[in-house]
């Protein structure tokens, strides 16, 4: 087996110690429910997807 076939995503780490401590502010965050409706509307979510809020 390549590495090339084995490998199916990369995920870059933060650049800087900084924004360790922002990316894990941002896992808390909360995302208005208003926002998942306009993606829902706009139709870049798919309507069987389940949203965060369960609407």
């Amino acid at each position: 087996m390549s590495v090339l076939s084995a490998v199916a995503a990369v995920i870059p780490g933060a650049s800087r110690p900084g924004r360790v401590e922002e990316d894990r502010a941002a896992l808390v965050e909360a995302v208005p429910e208003t926002f998942w409706r306009g993606l829902r509307e706009a139709r870049l979510v798919d309507p069987a997807a389940p949203l965060p809020f369960g609407a």
